[in-house]
């Protein structure tokens, strides 16, 4: 069944009730108003801006969007880009573009304008609908998109040179546009992070969206009375999919626009809900929160909270032994994915697997996995290699790159990038990604092992490690580190931390820093890479 059947299915057997939320806790109104769809409700009891949509509402939205492109001329296979922050507007948007039979094209909103253009050029891209926070970009370029066909623009304050979502819509019908959708229809076009050089557009057929909804409702058990809450980007896989077994299930999810502890503890609370995804740093962030300020977690609520689970990094035991102290038997799962597999999923831990904590898991449900060397034979159990992935949601190519798109795809298997190995008892472990792999003095150092290793001390916020030029070792390791706020810390209590490594592993430069992260919670290691080693050149150059 097709993800658009999902929907209506919802908006036939649950109209009235509430299938998403939206909170924005900077937007506190002293008037403690709500509003609803299509009106202004008093005595909203939680005193925030808060919006909810029914099941049937949803649906209606999305029909009409439909409608609207269709009318509009975009036909079956058209592209349409979503340029917009979370918001209760976006997932019916979403769903419009594929009621319609286009292809949807989500777009990064950390995203330059060059980055935009490149991104609607690559993807054959006919039609953007963008929110208000990206006029000033779009001002700067919608004059050489020339592809671009009809540009919406969704909220207020519209700009002279876009036509208005909202007022379109409201013109269009609210039926279903009988489009027939098949699994072998193109679905969607999502990006790579582009952190070493402009990103990649991976196309997707429907097949993978609903893999994505089935696996997601199958791994976590998602039922009706479950309420997911979603904080990550809907433009990327991993928020999306995860919300996915909610539209399974017919459940309701809730949109916090923010990621402050205190606002998802207190909206965990409020809106009662029972499952989150979460990444390391908030994970790390909610913790810390709570040992700071006891009296007031005191009286929130968690006892419906039944499930916690992470993504898009490597998971320090550490943290999920200092989290089960607050949260005791609470469930919790490991999901890995990449955007080319459809998102988090293809290799998960499973509730039932906490021991095995720190590794990524097995296989998912309708996955296969084997570890693989340069030759792409499968290297014995314990050795290090690449993770490969085969299932429905492995991607159809990287649109317009044949090249990369054969580098990937080997025989149906999709080489990940990432180099793993399994334990004894079938269990994947993460080792780091292949091309961030250390080289020095002919060993090779894995960040992630040596990343894991110091974020046990107490006095580490976040941790990332990389490789610099050395001229006699070729590469060394160096160590950016991020401290608690609360805390001090310096490179000679580190060093003798570190004494706890091999010799060999340990770093030989910390840098005190920030660790930056795209949206999704990944480290930008290339970011980092160039950063402190043209700084180190630089140093070279004045000592000489």
């Amino acid at each position: 069944m097709p993800i658009t059947d999902m929907l209506t299915r919802n908006a036939r057997d649950f109209a009235s009730e509430t299938a998403l939320v939206e909170i924005n806790l900077d937007l506190q109104d002293k008037h403690h108003v709500i509003w609803s769809e299509y009106e202004l409700i008093e005595n909203n009891p939680a005193g925030e801006y808060r919006r909810e949509m029914s099941w049937q509402v949803f649906n209606e939205k999305a029909n009409r969007f439909a409608h609207l492109l269709l009318k509009r001329g975009i036909k079956r296979g058209d592209k349409v880009a979503i340029l917009m922050m979370n918001s209760l507007e976006w997932l019916p948007v979403y769903f419009g573009i594929l009621k319609a039979g286009a292809v949807a094209v989500p777009l990064n909103y950390r995203y330059s304008e060059e980055e935009i253009r490149y991104c609607l050029n690559l993807s054959d891209s006919c039609a953007l609908i963008f929110g208000p926070e990206f006029t000033s970009r779009l001002e700067d370029i919608y004059q050489n998109l020339d592809q671009i066909r009809l540009l919406l623009f969704c909220g207020e304050d519209r700009p002279c040179f876009a036509e208005s979502y909202d007022r379109l819509v409201g013109n269009c019908p609210s039926s279903d546009p009988d489009i027939p959708i098949t699994d072998d229809d193109l679905g969607a076009i999502y990006f790579s992070s582009g952190t070493t050089g402009f990103p990649k557009a991976i196309l997707h057929k429907h097949r993978m969206l609903t893999q994505a909804a089935e696996m997601e409702q199958k791994h976590h058990k998602q039922e009706h009375d479950d309420i997911f809450l979603l904080m990550p980007p809907l433009y990327h896989t991993g928020a999306k999919m995860h919300w996915f077994g909610s539209l399974i299930s017919g459940s309701k999810a809730i949109i916090l626009r923010g990621v402050k502890p205190d606002w998802i503890l207190r909206t965990i609370s409020e809106e009662k809900a029972t499952i989150v995804w979460l990444l390391v740093p908030w994970a790390q962030d909610i913790l810390d929160y709570i040992e700071k300020n006891p009296e007031e977690v005191s009286g929130y609520e968690f006892s419906q909270w039944r499930l916690m689970h992470i993504g898009a990094q490597p998971v320090p035991p550490s943290l999920i032994k200092r989290w089960q102290e607050y949260f005791p038997g609470q469930q919790y799962d490991t999901n890995y994915g990449l955007s080319e597999t459809g998102g988090p999923g293809c290799v998960h831990l499973g509730i039932e697997n906490i021991h095995k904590v720190g590794a990524i898991g097995k296989a998912g449900y309708r996955w296969k996995t084997k570890i693989v060397d340069d030759n792409g034979v499968e290297v014995k159990k314990g050795d290090i290699g690449e993770l490969a992935l085969f299932g429905p949601g492995v991607m159809m190519e990287y649109f317009r790159n044949k090249k990369a798109t054969e580098e990937t795809l080997k025989d149906g298997w999709l080489l990940s990038g990432d180099m793993a190995r399994e334990d004894e008892d079938g269990f994947i472990y993460l080792v780091d990604r292949k091309k961030d792999v250390i080289i020095t003095g002919g060993e090779n150092l894995y960040p992630v092992e040596i990343e894991a290793f110091l974020r046990r001390h107490p006095a580490i916020r976040d941790v990332a490690v990389i490789g610099l030029p050395d001229d006699r070792l070729g590469e060394i390791a160096a160590a950016v580190v991020s401290v608690k706020h609360d805390m001090y810390l310096d490179e000679i209590e580190l060093e003798e931390f570190a004494k706890g490594l091999p010799r060999y592993k340990r770093p030989r430069r910390y840098i005190f820093d920030e660790v930056p992260r795209n949206p999704t919670g990944k480290i930008e290691k290339p970011l980092l890479r160039k950063r402190y080693g043209v700084l180190r050149l630089v140093e070279e150059q004045t000592e000489r």
